[in-house]
């Protein structure tokens, strides 16, 4: 067990409706294109695969693909949308469970691997994908930049969503680069919200690239999103992909 958060029944159940932006057709139309291209005509392992958002429409692409999830209650949800010959998946973490074959492609995406929340464990995930790449084979990674420069001297939070349906903000420990993401949802007509919270290690791109040579992937570009805009000092967010030498 890493030190992730388990995601419970409740929240797997919810998930896809609470996500159902990031599953349209223009967030997954050009996440679909990235990945695939990279694929080839081989496979594709998911790290933290979750409800399959994204590995069920790739699946579904026509791109063989395997999942790792540690929650069981996000497995589930994922087993109601494709059997397990068709898209296998290995309950565990993705720092060390491993899966058999070779890919051409191991990816994680939509800041996951904030999810491990310590140093070691984030370099753990990339030794764990670097294992199971062929020679020539790739990590992807989609994370946002850390919201540092949105951050003043002396205030302690940082609002990302602001709506009549969920308000949310991030606090930031900066030394040991944990930040907690709070969220208040209106689940109803009753005016009520409900409150979560969830524990993240951020990372930089060069911390990230770093730990990429520790287990020997070479970093070969990076964009500032799935469409392939030109990363920036002002981006929010980028998609990296590393390469395994041949």
């Amino acid at each position: 067990m890493t030190s992730s958060e388990l995601w419970t029944r409740a929240t797997a159940d919810r998930y896809d409706a609470e996500e159902a932006e990031m599953s349209s057709v223009a967030v997954l139309g050009p996440t679909l294109a990235f990945l695939s291209e990279l694929a080839g005509d081989g496979r594709a392992l998911e790290f933290a695969i979750g409800t399959g958002r994204v590995g069920v429409p790739l699946q579904e692409r026509g791109v063989p693909v395997v999942g790792i999830e540690l929650s069981e209650h996000m497995a589930a949800v994922l087993r109601r949308k494709i059997d397990a010959d068709t898209l296998p998946v290995a309950i565990g973490d993705m720092a060390t469970t491993v899966v058999p074959g070779k890919f051409t492609l191991v990816y994680l995406v939509y800041n996951t691997i904030t999810n491990l929340l310590t140093q070691d464990e984030q370099v753990e995930c990339f030794r764990n994908a670097a294992r199971h790449l062929e020679p020539g084979g790739r990590f992807v990674i989609e994370l946002g930049v850390p919201p540092l420069r949105l951050l003043p001297p002396g205030q302690g939070a940082v609002p990302f969503d602001v709506s009549e349906q969920h308000l949310g903000f991030d606090t930031f420990d900066l030394v040991q680069q944990i930040l907690v993401s709070h969220h208040f949802t209106c689940d109803g007509d009753d005016g009520r919200y409900r409150r979560g919270s969830s524990r993240h290690r951020y990372a930089w791109p060069a911390e990230l690239d770093l730990m990429a040579r520790i287990a020997g992937l070479e970093l070969e570009h990076r964009v500032a999103d799935w469409d392939g805009a030109p990363f920036t000092q002002d981006s929010a967010k980028h998609i990296s992909v590393w390469r395994k030498p041949i």
